[in-house]
Formats: structure tokens, C-alpha cells, sequence
């Protein structure tokens, strides 16, 4: 599947996604988030000493969904998108209701209602090979020689993401990049789903930093605002081109890929 292949399927339900996150962040709102100006944590005398990727501005997650389409090319596209569009869904449902299942469970619980829903005659070894693709994704194009960069420069690496342990380590081996990150941070550990606070906060707990000193690495416009609700500085690495979500939360970065994040921090780092 190329890229405009896959913009065509996010645009079909990225509507219904923004709405989605917003009812569910109105619902934690027992939590009170914080509505930081921008620019207003990102400043030049807080130097970025760690990074928090979320887990797919590394691992490419397009196979998974191409591999679907090849396995059952007449329904696969529309079984693909059902896919997605459940995996987020039943993420924030559980977070918003308090009814928390591992990442793994509902990636599998959405899988069997998308080929529920599109009439797939899914059986045991299909939903096996489709869900073991999510243990062995690998990489963007770009992202091996950014790593070495960063690791020069001396800051921390560290994934922050829906992701259980168990997936993004089996991802991580299976790319053979352990050497390049300190810690793996699954918000399975807070027993909840970004954009809950307590998830990022995970970040600030693992890495013994101040929450100014780590800088969050997202993959998608949502997650990249409850960064920064939470008061990360926060970059962007918006690989679709998607417009920012309207959710009052710009971030203090924007780029396409990891090579913009690089640029980031060292034009961060001119100022310290």
C-alpha cells in the first residue's frame, strides 16, 4: 500500500476520530489538564535532555494494514479501515469508562469486530498472522540514522506508548535498535490510554526529569495535543501531512519525518 493509498483510508474516518477525542477528553476532565500558551514550557533555558517517542513515528504500522488487503482482497480495504478506526475507539471507550484492556487485547478485540462487520470469514491462523504483524513491525526509512544522532548529542531515548511492553520490545529486537534506547515506557503501566495524563506522566516517572526536559516525539495531531495538555514540549512528526486537530494544543514542532526532529533540537540547542 503507497502513502496515498493509506491518506484515502484515514481520511474516511479522521472526522469521526476528532470528534471522538474530544468527547473523550471532555470525559477526563476530572483531571484537570493543562492549557499552556505555546512556546510557554518550550523556552531557551530548559534544555531537552530526553526524547519520548510515541511508537509509531519509528516502526511503520502500513504492512500491517497491506497485509490485510492481500490476505482478503475483496473486503480487506474496507476491514482495514473498520480495523483502525475500532483499535482507537475501544482505546478511549475503555479510557473515558474506566474499563481498561491491554493494547494487544484490543488491537485483537478490533480486528474480530472488523471482520465481523465486513462479513470476513476470519479464522484462528488469519486473526494469528494479522496480530503477530504488530510484534514485528519495522522501521521508517528515516529513522536509524536520527537515532545515531541523537544518541551523539546525548539524550535519552525512550518510547511512550499505547503499546504494551511485550509488543514494543518484540518490535525493538526485531529491528535490532535496543542499543539505542534507555527505558520502554508502555502506558500499560498507568493501566490507561493517551490522552489520559497519568499516561504521560509515566515519562516524567521513568525518566527522573523535569517535564520541560523531555520532549515528546508524536505520530498523530491528537496525541501530539495531549502532550501538550500535559505540558510537554512536543513535537510533530506528521509523516500523512494531516492539518492540525482544533483542540487548543498547537505543538511546539511540526516536521515529516525524524529529520526535522533533529533540526528541532538543535535549533533548540543554539539557545541554551
Amino acid at each position: 500500500m503507497d502513502q496515498s493509498e493509506l491518506l484515502m483510508q484515514e481520511n474516511q474516518f479522521s472526522a469521526g476520530r476528532r470528534n471522538f477525542i474530544a468527547t473523550t477528553a471532555a470525559a477526563l476532565a476530572a483531571t484537570s489538564f493543562s492549557s499552556t500558551p505555546f512556546n510557554l514550557f518550550f523556552n531557551h533555558t530548559s534544555r531537552i535532555k530526553a526524547i519520548a517517542f510515541d511508537a509509531f513515528p519509528v516502526f511503520d504500522p502500513r504492512p500491517v494494514f497491506s497485509h490485510v488487503e492481500s490476505m482478503f482482497p475483496e473486503q480487506g480495504k474496507e476491514m482495514s479501515n473498520v480495523w483502525r478506526t475500532k483499535q482507537f475507539e475501544y482505546c478511549w471507550l475503555r479510557t473515558a469508562a474506566k474499563q481498561y484492556r491491554n493494547f494487544w487485547n484490543v488491537t485483537e478485540d478490533a480486528l474480530v469486530y472488523a471482520a465481523k462487520k465486513t462479513g470476513v470469514d476470519l479464522s484462528p491462523q488469519n486473526k494469528k498472522e494479522l496480530m503477530d504483524q504488530f510484534l514485528e513491525l519495522n522501521i521508517w526509512g528515516d529513522v536509524l540514522p536520527v537515532l545515531e544522532e541523537l544518541k551523539k548529542k546525548g539524550i535519552k531515548l525512550s518510547f511512550l506508548s499505547n503499546m504494551t511492553g511485550e509488543m514494543l520490545v518484540s518490535c525493538i529486537r526485531h529491528c535490532k535498535i535496543e542499543r539505542y534506547f534507555d527505558h520502554v515506557i508502555s502506558t500499560d503501566g498507568a493501566r490507561s490510554y493517551k490522552p489520559d495524563p497519568k499516561t504521560y506522566q509515566l515519562g516524567i516517572d521513568t525518566l527522573k526529569l523535569k517535564r520541560e526536559e523531555i520532549l515528546f516525539a508524536a505520530f498523530t495531531g491528537w496525541d501530539a495535543s495531549g502532550a501538550k495538555w500535559f505540558g510537554y514540549p512536543t513535537f510533530w512528526i506528521n509523516r500523512l501531512n494531516y492539518p492540525s486537530e482544533e483542540l487548543n494544543a498547537i505543538p511546539d514542532g511540526i516536521g515529516s519525518n525524524m529529520t526535522d526532529l533533529v533540526k528541532f533540537i538543535d535549533k533548540q540547542l543554539q539557545f541554551i
